[in-house]
């Protein structure tokens, strides 16, 4: 299958902040206590040869990613105390993917697909995901938090032209 076919069969619409496809798949009718929060979300996502990069972002829940199709993906991520660590998402096992992923509340995160025509995956994100709970980065946020990390990360974040050096 190619990637418009996909796209198309599967309904997903371009992501307005991060980047890449997705729809929404899922959303539980059961509610965190005293919260209007859903207990779980779920979407499909999906990077392309010409979307190819899911930009830098956090978010407060714990996200768990799930490798579907195409080629492998590339997440970058951040803990909370500054360790950098990449992982790929895919099906050869023998060089180092894994098909599932968890990136903790509060890590940094940004996914690219570096080679193919697609990578398809599904996230699942408990407590459900809200938009308020997700920070797009910014050159500035990046570079007073992790000074030593800008120039690694610079690629994945998103209007990064608004960036002065002195």
């Amino acid at each position: 299958m190619e990637k418009h076919d996909i796209i198309e069969q599967l309904g997903l619409e371009h992501h307005p902040l991060e980047g890449g496809y997705f729809t929404r798949t899922y959303e539980s009718d059961e509610r965190i206590a005293n919260s209007r929060r859903r207990l779980l979300t779920s979407i499909y996502y999906m990077l392309t040869d010409n979307n190819s990069v899911g930009f830098l972002h956090k978010n407060r829940s714990d996200i768990i990613h799930y490798f579907h199709s195409g080629d492998p993906i590339t997440y970058v991520t951040i803990s909370e105390s500054g360790e950098l660590e990449k992982h790929v998402l895919g099906m050869n096992l023998y060089a180092g993917q894994r098909p599932q992923l968890l990136v903790r509340g509060g890590c940094w995160k940004a996914s690219v697909l570096t080679s193919g025509e697609y990578g398809l995956i599904s996230e699942a994100v408990s407590p459900g995901f809200e938009y308020c709970d997700n920070e797009l980065a910014t050159v500035e946020a990046i570079g007073s938090r992790f000074p030593n990390l800008l120039s690694i990360l610079r690629p994945y974040i998103k209007n990064q032209t608004s960036y002065h050096s002195e």
